[in-house]
C-alpha cells in the first residue's frame, strides 16, 4: 500500500509540473488578419513587346558597302521606292565580263549557223555553239538579277518606322537595314509558359503594365495563339490586339497579365495563411484552432476560400513556425 501511494503521489506532482507549465506557457505573438470579400482573378503572368500588325523587317542579301541611303526616317514609303543603294562596281564589271562573252558566243553562234546550213560543218558543232550562247545569256541575266539585290527597296507600303542603315558601313545579310510598316493598328507579341497555353483563349482579357505609363490602365485581347511551340525555350507564342487609342509605343515592353477567370464577391484569404491545406482561426482573444479549408483560384498573394471559413472570421497571417491546434496566441495588433 505504502508503494502504491508513492505512485500516485508521483502521478499527482508530474500533473502539477505539467498543468503549471502549461498555464504559464508564453503564447505566440501572431498577426491577425480578416476574411474579407472580393474579387478573384486566375491570372497568366509574361512579358511582351509592342509591334505593329503589319510590319517588314529590310535586310540585304548581298554583302556590299553602303553607298546611299534614304533620309526617309519617320516619313512614309511607296512599294518598291528606294531605301538604300550598294556599291555595285565588282558586279558590274563582272556583268561587262558576261556581256562581252555572250557576243562573243552569239556572233560565233551565227557564223557556225550559216557553216551549218551550207553542209560544211556538222550537227555536233553547231549544237556545242548554241549551247555555249545559251549559257553565256544566262550567265548574263543571272548577273542582272543579282545586281537587283544591290538596291534596297521596300517591300511594302508604309511608314519608315526605323533606320540603322548609314553611307559607308557594310551591309550584312540579315542584318536588319529598315523596319517598314503600318504605326497603326498595334498589337503585343507574348510567349507564354507551355504548361500555362491550355488556359489561354482567344477573346480572354488582357491587362497591361508599362514602365512608360505606369498610372495608366491600359488593356489588350487575346487575338491568336500560334499553333506550334517553341521546344528549347518551352513556350508558345499569343498575339493580343490593342486599341486604337492605346498610347503604348512601337518596341516599348510590357508586362502581360491574362485573366483566365475572374469572381467578385469571393471570400479572399492571404496566401500565407493557408499551411498544409488549413488556417488558424482565432477561437477566442487567447487561442486558435485548426480550420481546413478548400481553395479555389490561387495567386501570388491571395487565395480564393470556396469552404471552411465565413466572412469576417480572423485568421493567423503568416503562420509562425509550430504553430498547434489549440495553441495559445497573441495578437500582435488588431484584427484590420
Amino acid at each position: 500500500m505504502r508503494h502504491i501511494g508513492k505512485i500516485l503521489l508521483a502521478l499527482i506532482v508530474i500533473g502539477g509540473v505539467a498543468g503549471y507549465v502549461m498555464l504559464s506557457a508564453k503564447p505566440v505573438q501572431v498577426d491577425i488578419t480578416e476574411v474579407r470579400r472580393g474579387k478573384a482573378a486566375e491570372i497568366i503572368y509574361a512579358s511582351g513587346v509592342v509591334e505593329p500588325v503589319q510590319w517588314a523587317k529590310i535586310s540585304s542579301v548581298a554583302r556590299e558597302r553602303i553607298v546611299s541611303v534614304c533620309a526617309c526616317e519617320g516619313d512614309p514609303v511607296d512599294a518598291e521606292e528606294e531605301l538604300a543603294r550598294l556599291d555595285t562596281s565588282e558586279p558590274l564589271a563582272a556583268l561587262r565580263e558576261l556581256e562581252a562573252k555572250a557576243s562573243f558566243a552569239r556572233q560565233e553562234f551565227e557564223r557556225i549557223s550559216e557553216l551549218f546550213s551550207s553542209g560544211t560543218t556538222t550537227r555536233q558543232v553547231y549544237e556545242k555553239a548554241s549551247a555555249d550562247l545559251q549559257a553565256t545569256e544566262a550567265a548574263v541575266a543571272s548577273q542582272q538579277a543579282r545586281l537587283a539585290n544591290y538596291t534596297i527597296t521596300s517591300p511594302i507600303a508604309g511608314t519608315v518606322l526605323r533606320r540603322d542603315a548609314e553611307v559607308g558601313e557594310i551591309a550584312e545579310p540579315g542584318t536588319i537595314l529598315f523596319w517598314v510598316g503600318q504605326p497603326k493598328p498595334l498589337q503585343i507579341i507574348a510567349e507564354i509558359n507551355e504548361e500555362d497555353i491550355p488556359r489561354v483563349e482567344v477573346g480572354q482579357r488582357v491587362l497591361l503594365r508599362a514602365d512608360a505609363f505606369a498610372d495608366h490602365a491600359l488593356e489588350a485581347q487575346v487575338n491568336r495563339i500560334t499553333p506550334k511551340g517553341d521546344p528549347v525555350l518551352k513556350t508558345y507564342r499569343v498575339y493580343l490586339s490593342l486599341p486604337e487609342d492605346t498610347p503604348l509605343l512601337i518596341g516599348m515592353s510590357v508586362d502581360v497579365n491574362i485573366v483566365v477567370q475572374s469572381i467578385d464577391g469571393a471570400l479572399i484569404a492571404p496566401a500565407t495563411a493557408i499551411v498544409d491545406g488549413a488556417v488558424f482561426r482565432l477561437k477566442d482573444d487567447q487561442t486558435v484552432e485548426r480550420v481546413e479549408v478548400k481553395t479555389g483560384i490561387t495567386s501570388a498573394t491571395s487565395v480564393q476560400i470556396t469552404e471552411g471559413l465565413s466572412e469576417g472570421d480572423k485568421i493567423v497571417s503568416p503562420v509562425p513556425d509550430g504553430l498547434t491546434d489549440g495553441a495559445r496566441v497573441k495578437p500582435a495588433k488588431a484584427a484590420s
